[in-house]
């Protein structure tokens, strides 16, 4: 089974498993080697229209809290059940007002080879105190890059989706 295919089914299975009400619409399920991620949408709370951007930013906060403490025993009983059929861990967010939290999230070694100039980009991160190591530094510049190239990156996984789905249409080895 191809990434699109898998990423479906998962989907789909979440769609199906999740109590009706959690959230609005479908969640967003996003699907790598190790992890599938679900964030699902939150109802934004009523508010004054007058409240700070603090006390929205806390409102929005507390109303994620709360979502995180009431559905803590359904969510791992789901996420054993996806981990069981499909192999992968599950990681839970949501989102509400612009506000996007991931409760849970897996933190992947990954094994990389890097000549002296691209260690050195490293330790300059860490000697500026960006980074606490290496491994941060790296996860810093990750993040950084993903932050400005968030359309390139897009385009790029849509024509590999359709690149998918071109091998799983043609014939069978």
């Amino acid at each position: 089974m191809n990434t699109t295919e898998a990423a479906d089914r998962l989907r789909g299975w979440f769609a199906g498993r999740l109590p009706d009400g959690w959230f609005e619409g479908a969640p967003e399920v996003v699907v790598d080697r190790e992890e599938v991620s679900v964030v699902g949408r939150l109802p934004e709370p009523d508010a004054a229209p007058d409240l700070s951007e603090t006390e929205r930013s806390a409102l929005l906060a507390g109303t994620a809290q709360r979502f995180r403490e009431e559905t803590r025993d359904q969510r791992i009983a789901i996420a054993r059940e996806a981990e069981h059929a499909f192999g992968h861990k599950v990681s839970w967010g949501v989102e509400c007002g612009g506000h996007r939290e991931m409760f849970t999230t897996l933190s992947v070694p990954v094994m990389t080879r890097l000549r002296q100039p691209e260690r050195r980009v490293l330790d300059t991160l860490v000697e500026a105190g960006v980074a606490r190591s290496r491994s941060d530094a790296l996860a810093w510049c990750v993040r950084l890059v993903g932050k400005n190239t968030d359309e390139w990156l897009g385009e790029l996984r849509s024509a590999l989706e359709h690149v998918e789905r071109a091998r799983a249409a043609g014939p069978k080895p």
